[in-house]
């Protein structure tokens, strides 16, 4: 007589489907936002204090219209060394912001977001609805979805 399996008979729809990470659970909604005619060094001085390196420019409806960055901030500082000229009085944030902004949506999976974020070699997406910042994604974050999901599935 052969040895028979004590494992108990298979269900084949044991394995559960693993639901999907979204954008939603990890972006961030407590944003530090600015506004076109903010100075330059007010953005700066929030930068440093808040230990972010960009956000969104948003205007006083809250709909998204740039975004502002370490590095349009140095363009700005090291343009104005370089050729030894005195700080521009209207160094404002809608004169260097980028106004062709990519954003993402909040039911995107985080490893689609992950691929955007590969594909497009930027820092942050800015999360809209209704053209409305309602959050932003940084790298950061899907890098903490990745060691939430590796905690749960991966060996």
């Amino acid at each position: 007589m052969g040895i028979k399996s004590f494992q108990g008979k298979r269900d084949v729809h044991q394995e559960k489907e693993s639901a999907q990470i979204l954008v939603s659970d990890y972006m961030t909604t407590r944003l530090i936002t600015f506004k076109a005619e903010d100075s330059l060094d007010h953005v700066i001085e929030k930068l440093i204090v808040h230990n972010i390196s960009g956000g969104p420019v948003v205007n006083d409806e809250n709909e998204l219209i740039g975004i502002i960055s370490e590095t349009d901030c140095i363009k700005h500082i090291s343009e104005g060394k370089y050729y030894n000229m005195p700080s521009d009085t209207n160094n404002t944030v809608g004169k260097h912001m980028v106004r062709d902004v990519d954003t993402i949506d909040k039911n995107m999976n985080i490893f689609d977001a992950a691929f955007k974020f590969i594909s497009s070699r930027r820092r942050r997406f800015p999360v809209t609805e209704s053209g409305k910042v309602i959050g932003q994604l940084s790298q950061k974050d899907v890098l903490k979805a990745a060691l939430a999901v590796r905690g749960n599935t991966w060996k």
